[in-house]
C-alpha cells in the first residue's frame, strides 16, 4: 500500500493513473509498495522473480543482461520518474529475453504487483498502451547499446560512456572502478584499464584510485563522434 506522497508521485508520473476507475485504482493501490534498495542490491535476477511495473522515486537503477560466462552489458538506466516493465516478462508474453535490475545508487522504487498490473492492462487500454510505449522507448536504448557493441570501436564506446556518466552525475569526476566500467560495457577490466591509460596519456582524463576526472571534454567528445 502506498502512502499519500507515494500515491501522488505515481499519479504524476504514470499517465494511465487518472484514467483508472475507482475499483481499478483500489486494486492497484492495494498491490503497490514502495521499496528501498541499497546501492548494488538486486531487484530482479532475470529468472526467479517477476516484479511487475517499476517506477523510480529516488536514486538510479541499472538494467543489464548477463551472459552464461558472467559478462554483463548495461542496456539502460532508470532515473527518478522513469518506469520500466521489462521486468514483467512473466505477464508481457512478447518479451522473450531476461533482464537483470540492480540499484546503481540507494533508491526508492514503487512496484506494482505483476498480477494486478496484468489485470489492469486487460481492463484498461490506457495502462496497456502505457506499457508498450515504455517498452518501445527502452527498446530504442537497447538497440543503441547493441549498435555500440557491434559496430563501434572500444575507444569510441568508452568515450561515449564517460560522457554519459559525467552527464548523469553532473560532475567531471566519475567515481567508478575499472571493473565496474567493464561490467557496464561487457568488456574486460584489462581492456578498460589500457584504454583509460591511453586517454590519460593523451591528456583527456586523470586517473586516481576509484576515480576518473575528465580534464579535456572537447577531446573526449571528438573521440565519441
Amino acid at each position: 500500500m502506498l502512502n499519500a506522497s507515494e500515491e501522488l508521485f505515481a499519479e504524476e508520473n504514470l499517465e494511465f493513473w487518472k484514467r483508472m476507475s475507482k475499483p481499478q485504482r483500489e486494486m492497484v493501490l492495494n498491490s503497490a509498495t514502495c521499496v528501498k534498495y541499497k546501492k548494488g542490491e538486486s531487484l530482479h535476477d532475470g529468472v526467479n522473480n517477476c516484479l511487475g511495473l517499476v517506477l523510480v522515486m529516488e536514486g538510479r537503477l541499472r538494467i543489464f543482461i548477463l551472459s552464461e560466462e558472467g559478462k554483463e552489458v548495461t542496456l539502460f538506466r532508470l532515473n527518478p520518474s522513469e518506469a520500466c516493465v521489462l521486468s514483467a516478462s512473466c505477464i508481457l508474453k512478447n518479451i522473450t529475453f531476461d533482464v537483470h535490475i540492480e540499484a546503481e545508487k540507494d533508491s526508492s522504487v514503487i512496484i506494482i504487483n505483476p498480477k494486478a498490473f496484468e489485470n489492469l492492462c486487460l481492463e484498461n487500454v490506457y495502462a496497456e498502451n502505457f506499457s508498450y510505449k515504455v517498452i518501445t522507448a527502452h527498446f530504442s536504448e537497447v538497440m543503441w547499446a547493441m549498435e555500440q557493441i557491434l559496430f563501434m570501436s572500444f575507444e569510441k564506446r568508452l568515450a561515449i560512456f564517460l560522457i554519459d556518466q559525467s552527464s548523469l552525475d553532473n560532475s567531471e569526476y566519475i567515481s567508478m572502478t575499472h571493473e565496474e566500467i567493464a561490467n557496464h560495457m561487457g568488456s574486460a577490466r584489462e581492456v578498460v584499464s589500457r584504454m583509460l591509460k591511453y586517454f590519460q596519456n593523451e591528456g583527456i582524463v586523470e586517473l586516481s584510485r576509484g576515480d576518473i576526472k575528465i580534464i579535456d571534454k572537447k577531446k573526449l567528445r571528438a573521440l565519441a563522434l
